[in-house]
């Protein structure tokens, strides 16, 4: 079932997304350092947006790569943690009576 709301959602994402190429299909003049060129307005934004998006991705690769060490930390901690559990509970108890 949630496989054919993705579909769905994809479908309806991919019509919306030809429907504004289509109506931003007139060239505009991108100026850049070396020069400039006749582009189509939606290929600008669409490469703007995938930029963009690169650069979120990269400035969330820290915060990212810090917590998979955090929990590789913890993981070894709780793995030692609970050896000495298993340890503890394998040593016999003594009654002192």
């Amino acid at each position: 079932m949630s496989r054919l709301i993705y579909l769905i959602l994809f479908l309806i994402i991919s019509i919306f997304g030809i429907l504004f190429a289509v109506l931003n299909a007139e060239p505009v003049e991108l100026n850049y350092y070396f020069g400039s060129q006749q582009i189509a307005l939606s290929l600008i934004l669409v490469f703007a947006m995938f930029i963009g998006a690169l650069l979120g991705m990269l400035a969330s690769a820290g915060l990212f790569l810090k917590s998979r060490r955090e929990v590789a930390r913890l993981r070894k901690s709780v793995s030692l943690a609970e050896k000495e559990v298993a340890n503890l509970r394998a040593i016999p108890l003594k009654d002192e009576h």
